[in-house]
C-alpha cells in the first residue's frame, strides 16, 4: 500500500497523462469547502520539490516552515524568511514597504551574516548604536548620517518578531532582542490651529479649490487615507451618517484600498448640519463616486501626497503655522475637547482602539479640563468662593477682541520654463524641472535644499546647464544623420 502523507503534508498522484500532481489546502471559503493550489511536473522528484516550495510560501495558513529553516541559518535568511511567509500577509501595505526597507537596507547588510543560534544581545546593542549614527541612505549631507530614534526602535521591532517567532519554532531557545535597551521613544510635537488661523485658512481653502476637504477633515478629523477612501455611498445626505471602513495609500503599485488602522476604526460619524450643507452643494459638482476625486481622473480618488501638499500651500497663503495634515485630526479633537466632549464619545468618533489611547495623546487638553471640573465641583459645594475657570494651555485659545478681514492670496502662476518648487518635508525642498529632451522624450531634473530661495537659486543654475545639454545633444543627433545621409 502506498504510503500515508501526514496532515498538512498535501497531496501527491501520478496522473493518467503521465504527470505528477502535488496539492496543499490553503484556505476555506465562507460555506467550509477547502481551497487547494496544485503544481505539476514531470517526475516525482521535482514534484515534491515544487510541492514544499508552495507549502512555504502558504505557511501562514499551514503553519508550518520551510524545510530550509535550519537554527544555523544566517540571521538574515531567517529574517527575509519570517517576513515573506508570515508577516507580509497579515500587514498593511504602508507598513509592508516600511518592513522592506528597514530589513533591505540595515538589518540584511548590517546583521545578515550572523547565524541565527549565534545571534546575541550584545550583536543588537551594536546594531541600533551603527543604525543611530550612521545609517542615513539618502540625504546624508543634509541630515547628517544618524537616524531618528523612531527607525532604531523600527528595526528592533522587525528582530524582536522574527526572533520570537524562532523561538515559537524551536530554532533558538531565548529571544536576545528581549531586554534591550533602546532610545526613547519621542513623539512629533502637536500643533493645532488656533481659531484665528482656521479661520483664514478656511477663507483661503475656499479660494484655492479644497474648501471641502478642510472642512470635513476639521469637522471629524479623519485619518488622511479614511477621509480620501470616502465615496458618495458611504454617506447619508439625508441623517448626516457617515460611514467609515476603508483607507487610501499609496504604494510601490500605486494607490490601494484597505481596511483601516484598527478595527475600532470602522465606525460612522454624525456630521454637523453646516458640514452637511456644504457636502449637499458640492455634490451638485462632482461626477464620480468618489467624494474627492482625482482631478485628472474622476474614476480614481485623489493621491494622498497631493492633497497634503495642497493644503500646506493653503495653510503658507493663509499665514498659519506650518503643521502636518495629521495635526488638522489634532485640531479636532482639541476643540471637541474643549467644546464639552467626553473623552469615550471623541474615542469612539476618531477610531481610536482604547479610551487610554486618547487620554495619553490629548492630556494636555483634559488635564486643564479636571481643573476646571474640580473648581466648579467647589463651587456647587458651597465654598463661597466664586470660580473663575483657567484659559487652557492649547495653542486652540487666542486674545482677540474681534477678527480682521482676511483677504485670500492668489498664487503665483510660473512661467513656461522656469521648473517648479516643492517641498517635501519640514526641512527639506525640491525644485524640479523636466523638460523634452533630445530624443522627444520627458526626463525630470531635481535639486534640493534646506530652504524655498535656496531651491528657487539651485534651479535657475541648473536649468541653463540642461538646456545647453539638450542643444547640444541635438547637434550631435543632427550631425550624425547628416553623417550617414
Amino acid at each position: 500500500m502506498a504510503k500515508k502523507r501526514k496532515m498538512g503534508e498535501g497531496t501527491l498522484r501520478h496522473r493518467k497523462d503521465g504527470r505528477w500532481e502535488g496539492r496543499i489546502v490553503v484556505a476555506y471559503d465562507e460555506n467550509g469547502w477547502p481551497k487547494t493550489k496544485s503544481v505539476l511536473a514531470k517526475t516525482k522528484k521535482e514534484c515534491l520539490e515544487k510541492l514544499e516550495k508552495l507549502k512555504a510560501e502558504n505557511y501562514v495558513f499551514t503553519g508550518r516552515l520551510p524545510n530550509r529553516a535550519k537554527p544555523d541559518m544566517p540571521f538574515g535568511e531567517w529574517v527575509e524568511l519570517w517576513y515573506s511567509a508570515f508577516a507580509k500577509p497579515g500587514i498593511r501595505p504602508t507598513t509592508q514597504a516600511n518592513y522592506e526597507m528597514q530589513i533591505r537596507l540595515r538589518i540584511v547588510p548590517l546583521l545578515g551574516k550572523i547565524p541565527l543560534n549565534k545571534l546575541q544581545q550584545s550583536d543588537l546593542q551594536a546594531f541600533y548604536a551603527t543604525v543611530k549614527s550612521n545609517s542615513r541612505v539618502r540625504n546624508r549631507e543634509l541630515y547628517g548620517s544618524g537616524v531618528s530614534n523612531r527607525t532604531v526602535r523600527a528595526c528592533h521591532a522587525i528582530c524582536r518578531l522574527a526572533l520570537e517567532k524562532a523561538v515559537e519554532q524551536g530554532l533558538i531557545s531565548v529571544n536576545p532582542a528581549i531586554g534591550c535597551k533602546l532610545p526613547p521613544k519621542k513623539a512629533k510635537e502637536m500643533q493645532v490651529l488656533t481659531p484665528e488661523e482656521m479661520r483664514r485658512f478656511l477663507i483661503q481653502a475656499k479660494a484655492d479649490g479644497c474648501y471641502e476637504i478642510a472642512v470635513l477633515e476639521l469637522a471629524t478629523g479623519l485619518r488622511r487615507g479614511e477621509l480620501l477612501a470616502l465615496q458618495w455611498d458611504d454617506l447619508n445626505l439625508q441623517t448626516g451618517e457617515l460611514y467609515v471602513h476603508q483607507a487610501l495609500s499609496r504604494t510601490k503599485e500605486g494607490l490601494v484600498l484597505t481596511e483601516p488602522k484598527t478595527k475600532s476604526s470602522v465606525r460612522t460619524v454624525i456630521l454637523p448640519p453646516s458640514v452637511l450643507n456644504v457636502l449637499k452643494e458640492y455634490r451638485e459638482t462632482v461626477d464620480s463616486a468618489w467624494i474627492f476625486p482625482s482631478p485628472l481622473d474622476p474614476e480614481k480618488p485623489r493621491d494622498p501626497g497631493a492633497v497634503r501638499k495642497k493644503l500646506q500651500d493653503c495653510m503658507e497663503r493663509a499665514g498659519c503655522k506650518r503643521v502636518r495634515f495629521h495635526d488638522l485630526r489634532h485640531t479636532f479633537a482639541t476643540m471637541a475637547l474643549e467644546h464639552g466632549m467626553d473623552v469615550k464619545t471623541l474615542s469612539t468618533v476618531i477610531g481610536h482602539v482604547s479610551v487610554d489611547t486618547t487620554l495619553d495623546i490629548y492630556s494636555h487638553v483634559t488635564d486643564q479640563m479636571q481643573v476646571q471640573a474640580a473648581g466648579m465641583i467647589e463651587q456647587k459645594l458651597g465654598s463661597g468662593e466664586s470660580y473663575e475657570p483657567q484659559e487652557a494651555p492649547t495653542a486652540t485659545k487666542e486674545k482677540t477682541s474681534q477678527a480682521e478681514p482676511f483677504i485670500p492670496v492668489m498664487g503665483k502662476i510660473r512661467k513656461s520654463g522656469t521648473g517648479g518648487v516643492y517641498q517635501i518635508n519640514e526641512h527639506l525642498w525640491e525644485g524640479r524641472y523636466s523638460p523634452t529632451n533630445a530624443h522627444g522624450k520627458r526626463e525630470v531634473h531635481t535639486v534640493y535644499a534646506k530652504t524655498r530661495d535656496e531651491a528657487e537659486a539651485m534651479l535657475a543654475e541648473m536649468i541653463p546647464k540642461v538646456r545647453a545639454d539638450i542643444k547640444a545633444e541635438k547637434q550631435r543627433i543632427k550631425a550624425e544623420q547628416n553623417a550617414g545621409g
